[in-house]
C-alpha cells in the first residue's frame, strides 16, 4: 500500500521516539516521509501547500506521527492542517482529495497507559485524546485506522524501540 508519513515533534532536538519511528518507516517499501520541522524549521505559517497537496497524489494511506503535546496535537499539525487540508481540495463540493485513503495516527505519550485512561490523571483514554484527528478524518472521506500509540516514550529503552518497530512492522504489514 502506497504511504506517505507526515512527521512532526515541535521540539525535533529532544526527539528521541519519534526521531527512532520515523526512520523505521523511512526505508520501508511504498513509503514516502515528510518531517514538516525538517522542511519548515519551527514556522507554522510557511508551508507549501501545492507540495504537500502533491505528496497526497497516489497515496492510499496517510500516516501522521507525532507526540501527543499537551493532550493534544502539536502546533505545527494543527496549522498543516488549516494550511494543507483546504476548502476545494480536501471537502466541499470539490474536495475530494482525500476520499477513501485510509488515515492512521502513530503516536508517543510521555506518561503511562494508565494516566491515558478513564481512572488516570487526565480521565481520557488516547481515543478521546485524538478525536480531532479521528473527526477530521471522517469528515474529508477518509478512513480512520485504529492508531498506534506508544507510551512512556520520553527516554525509550532499545528493548522498547524493538517492541516500537515490531508494531510499526505488523500494523503496516497486515
Amino acid at each position: 500500500m502506497k504511504t506517505l508519513v507526515i512527521v512532526l515533534h515541535p521540539y525535533p532536538d529532544r526527539s528521541n521516539a519519534i526521531k527512532s519511528l520515523e526512520n523505521i518507516v523511512q526505508g520501508l517499501p511504498g513509503v514516502t516521509v515528510r518531517n514538516l520541522e525538517s522542511l519548515y524549521g519551527d514556522d507554522i505559517s510557511q508551508f507549501d501547500v501545492a507540495a504537500e497537496q502533491a505528496a497526497y497524489e497516489g497515496v492510499e494511506r496517510v500516516i501522521f506521527m507525532f507526540p501527543i503535546h499537551w493532550f493534544n496535537l502539536t502546533p505545527m499539525l494543527k496549522a498543516y492542517l488549516n494550511a494543507v487540508w483546504s476548502y476545494g481540495w480536501a471537502f466541499g463540493p470539490e474536495g475530494t482529495a482525500l476520499k477513501n485513503k485510509e488515515m492512521l495516527v502513530i503516536t508517543t505519550a510521555g506518561a503511562t497507559q494508565f494516566t491515558y485512561s478513564k481512572d488516570g490523571l487526565i480521565n481520557s483514554t488516547i481515543d478521546e485524546v485524538l478525536t480531532p484527528m479521528k473527526s477530521s478524518a471522517l469528515y474529508v472521506g477518509m478512513t480512520y485506522a485504529e492508531p498506534i500509540a506508544f507510551y512512556e516514550a520520553m527516554a525509550p529503552s532499545v528493548e522498547k524501540l524493538n517492541k516500537f518497530k515490531r508494531v510499526i512492522h505488523e500494523r503496516l504489514a497486515g
